[in-house]
């Protein structure tokens, strides 16, 4: 084998993509790949007869799949890992899809109406969904869903969620009697105009335009009122919203700040805390937690039980965020007081293993390492901050950063 510089690989992989470089180290690997991808065929169709799958899908549609080295690629670089918070905003409530969910709400008003009274969640959220997914059902995604859920599926890195959900698509496509290439969507296998997963397609989807069937992919109709459903079998709680931004005193102790520190409603207006236009807090009973997802000197928000429901269908802080205030923006709610700054660079997931890394032999645990920002590394964060009379905010600064470079294990 010839050898090849690490600038030349990292080159190639930032230009040519994950398929480009296996070629440039010969062909061994993608032999190798390829038997361990017939491997994982073959367990599946030992695992489907158990499931109950048909002869036919386990015969003729599982030898068909075809791992996609791409897939593989999308998977490290999901933008809720790898771009601040005032990035993922910027490019998700852009004022063209604002304007649009505006008047898509009006279009639809009387049959969103409808899907409110039915499942309790109003019609600028589930516009708000349609929007984060797919645009208003301008891009629906073109990748084979069967294919990206099997070469995820053959991953270790998540391998038991996706095996399943590779397993629900095939019962689905029985169930509805779909062909391989009618099922396309995301690279991770969600589909049509609210991107749902195979298993929430089985469970949740509902016929919302009378036609006695199911198309997520063709009707928006039954798609919004597949989402209203999903949502209110989540949880979702017709009488309360999501949240909103808030401000804090000089004086918060922000070491309770996040998603682990639900307390009444109540709690948070006797330490301080007001509406983000200067507006007292409702004083109720309702658990609520207080977000930074830009630290300290980004904004604040104030998040109730609905929130919660919103990760559900996607686990992200900055994804749920993003739902509840384009549904606001859609419903004419003004934009953030306190912007987060887009003058602040990504930290790259090497970065965040690293951060992670030096916590864990500092005494903190942030589990283990995977370059994303998740509750553990929050958490370690926290207590790292508190411990060396920084603002406890959870968020890796640069002041954070520099602190735990110096800092000693002894």
């Amino acid at each position: 084998m010839r050898q090849v510089s690490v600038s030349v690989v990292r080159k190639a992989f930032v230009n040519w993509g994950l398929s480009t470089i296996l070629l440039l180290f010969g062909m061994p690997q993608l032999h190798a790949q390829e038997r361990s991808f017939q491997q994982c065929i073959a367990d599946w169709q030992q695992q489907g007869r158990d499931r109950g799958l048909s002869e036919t899908t386990i015969t003729r549609i599982l030898p068909r799949l075809k791992h996609l080295p791409e897939i593989i690629v999308y998977d490290r670089r999901q933008p809720e890992f790898t771009q601040t918070f005032a990035q993922y905003l910027q490019q998700r409530l852009t004022p063209a899809r604002i304007d649009r969910g505006a008047s898509l709400l009006e279009l639809h008003k009387d049959f969103l109406a409808d899907v409110e009274q039915q499942h309790g969640v109003p019609g600028r959220f589930l516009v708000a969904f349609w929007g984060m997914e797919t645009n208003f059902g301008s891009y629906l995604g073109k990748m084979p869903t069967l294919d990206s859920l099997a070469t995820l599926a053959c991953d270790p890195r998540r391998s038991e969620y996706f095996t399943e959900e590779l397993y629900q698509a095939l019962m689905l496509m029985e169930r509805e009697s779909l062909s391989m290439s009618q099922m396309h969507g995301s690279w991770a296998g969600a589909m049509g105009h609210t991107q749902f997963m195979p298993s929430s397609y089985r469970r949740y989807a509902i016929d919302g335009d009378g036609d006695q069937r199911i198309d997520l992919w063709r009707s928006k109709q039954d798609a919004l009122s597949s989402a209203g459903n999903f949502l209110n079998r989540l949880g979702w709680n017709a009488n309360q919203g999501w949240g909103a931004e808030v401000t804090l005193p000089d004086t918060f102790p922000y070491a309770e700040s996040g998603l682990h520190n639900r307390q009444p409603t109540a709690y948070w207006a006797q330490l301080g805390v007001r509406f983000a236009n200067g507006d007292p807090l409702t004083e109720t009973d309702i658990p609520s937690a207080v977000l930074l997802p830009a630290g300290h000197t980004g904004p604040a928000f104030m998040v109730y039980p609905n929130f919660s429901v919103i990760m559900k269908w996607n686990n992200s802080e900055s994804y749920a965020l993003a739902v509840g205030l384009l549904a606001d923006r859609i419903a004419g709610m003004p934009p953030l007081q306190n912007p987060p700054s887009l003058s602040e660079p990504a930290l790259s997931k090497q970065a965040l293993w690293s951060i992670q890394s030096r916590l864990n032999e500092l005494g903190y645990d942030a589990g283990k390492p995977d370059g994303v920002m998740g509750p553990n590394t929050r958490a370690a964060l926290r207590a790292f901050q508190q411990a060396s009379g920084l603002v406890a905010d959870g968020y890796p600064d640069p002041d954070t950063q520099a602190r735990l470079l110096r800092a000693s294990s002894g």
